[in-house]
């Protein structure tokens, strides 16, 4: 389906734009924490509850966020969140200490929940093309992670107060553009929470949600308690995760999709997941600054490929519902990422500065298992096929006598 096509273009690619000011918005903060901890003065694991509050709430709020679209719809609810985040970020510019600032992200989470819960569903339901609207979605999120630290290291570099200023005044353009331009999708009935639980019942959704899990412990590990082991200054750090941001864009935008038609969606996500498990070993025995930073764009880029298939793979093997196995997917997705900051900050205390690493790959190491384990259950409920299983039944051919092989090929 070609986007010429499409005939809601105008309100699709307003939700993108908000999407990106949204996650340009959370990528500020990254550059700035280590400053955070020096000027509030608080241990890294205090630091890293920036990340935990905002990740613990937004996954929380995704159900109530799903539930409250059947009764006020999409649009509002969007705006709500778009609302709420921009309102808490400017607020968290004037904080004066960490339970403030911890407390002021748990509420940017619950208004990101909202926002998130709505603009895939949004898109997808303008569109045509499926696969169009999730790609656009992801590009937006990937230019979002690329450009935001380059702000808010700019912006930090005066102060760290500034970039939190910065993300307000991102939500402020996004909610003009969502106001104005935004379409509310036809109506649909509400959505009941026994339909959601219902989704748990399908294997492969469960089996891709355990390894999703696992998959974003990883990823907040990295994000979240990279930004303290470079040791670099806010500028440096701002540049840095410029670099993993634009891996991850080209991730998503030039080889998660075009290798998923190769060797099939699932397939390239276990590719994502054993280069990310890779980075996360490389992380933790590397010795030199200019490794770290090597092995961050190229665990940016592992991650844009996950992250280009990974929601287009929920929505096959979910509910029929796409909002339903949205925000059961999101609540699994944020949820497992949720204590990854913290428990990496409190390890870093506790141990050796590479332990987080370790963890993170020890948890990602079972996502691996999983994947090797119920790739074929996922590959088959999308109709694709993995070749382990190819060669599995290859052996078995081979074991067989001639008059078994020709009666089991009939």
């Amino acid at each position: 389906m070609s986007r010429g096509n499409e005939p809601n273009r105008g309100a699709i690619y307003a939700t993108a734009i908000a999407a990106y000011l949204a996650i340009a918005g959370i990528a500020v903060v990254d550059p700035i924490l280590p400053a955070i901890g020096e000027a509030i003065g608080v241990s890294p694991w205090q630091v890293e509850l920036l990340f935990t509050a905002y990740i613990a709430v937004m996954g929380l709020g995704m159900i109530p966020a799903v539930l409250a679209t059947g009764r006020f719809g999409f649009k509002k609810i969007l705006i709500t969140g778009v609302t709420t985040v921009g309102v808490a970020a400017i607020l968290a510019a004037f904080s004066q200490n960490i339970g403030q600032l911890a407390t002021l992200r748990g509420v940017w989470g619950l208004g990101n929940a909202m926002f998130f819960a709505t603009a895939m569903v949004i898109m997808i339901a303008l569109a045509k093309s499926r696969e169009w609207v999730v790609g656009l979605f992801e590009t937006a999120l990937g230019l979002g992670f690329a450009t935001g630290p380059l702000i808010g290291g700019l912006l930090g570099e005066v102060s760290w107060r500034l970039p939190f200023f910065a993300c307000g005044v991102f939500m402020l353009i996004a909610l003009g553009v969502a106001a104005t331009r935004l379409r509310e999708p036809a109506p649909q009935p509400p959505v009941k929470l026994v339909e959601i639980g219902r989704t748990f019942k399908r294997k492969a959704f469960i089996a891709l949600c355990a390894i999703t899990g696992t998959y974003n412990f990883a990823f907040f590990i990295v994000l979240g308690y990279a930004p303290l082991a470079l040791h670099l200054d806010v500028v440096p750090l701002g540049l840095a995760f410029t670099g993993w941001g634009l891996g991850l864009a080209l991730g998503i935008l030039g080889i998660g999709h075009r290798l998923a038609h190769r060797i099939g969606a699932v397939q390239t996500v276990g590719i994502a997941l054993t280069g990310l498990l890779l980075c996360l070993v490389g992380f933790a025995v590397s010795t030199t600054t200019p490794e770290k930073l090597v092995i961050l764009v190229l665990s940016g880029l592992c991650m844009g490929v996950a992250n280009a298939l990974l929601t287009d793979l929920a929505l096959g093997l979910g509910s029929a519902d796409r909002r339903v196995a949205t925000g059961a997917f999101n609540l699994v997705r944020w949820g497992a990422a949720a204590p990854a900051p913290v428990v990496a900050g409190l390890l870093v205390e506790h141990s050796t500065p590479a332990s987080p690493f370790w963890v993170g790959a020890a948890v990602l190491a079972v996502g691996v298992v999983a994947f090797l384990l119920f790739g074929k259950l996922m590959a088959h409920g999308i109709g694709e096929g993995v070749f382990w299983a190819r060669l599995n039944a290859g052996a078995r051919t081979a074991e067989n006598t001639p008059e078994e092989a020709i009666g089991e090929a009939y």
